[in-house]
């Protein structure tokens, strides 16, 4: 999801997610109001601010916040709101993202 966000495949993340909150149209908004140069974090970064389990999910289900970085700032104020799910045979069956905005 990173890469295709810092490499603004915004269609690509619309086919992944499904565009169930935020479309092509939407990231590219969020990310040109933002007005910085998204790059991929260092590696020694812990991506996720959080992830919290939605109690009583089925199948699983994680709220995850995603800091985000830009060339100009280092570690910014742009957070990535996703939503994962659980699948039997692999780790995420789909993804969906909540929001992209500045926490």
């Amino acid at each position: 999801v990173l890469k295709l966000l810092v490499n603004k495949d915004y269609e690509g993340l619309e086919r992944l997610t499904g565009a169930q909150r935020l479309d092509a149209a939407a990231l590219r908004r969020a990310v040109e109001d933002y007005g910085q140069t998204l790059i991929m974090p260092p590696p020694e970064t812990q991506l996720m601010r959080s992830a919290i389990e939605v109690a009583h999910s089925n199948p699983r289900e994680w709220s995850v916040y995603v800091d985000l970085w830009s060339a100009e700032e280092g570690s910014s104020d742009l957070t990535l709101e996703l939503r994962l799910f659980d699948q039997v045979d692999g780790p995420y069956q789909r993804i969906e993202i909540d929001d992209l905005h500045v926490l």
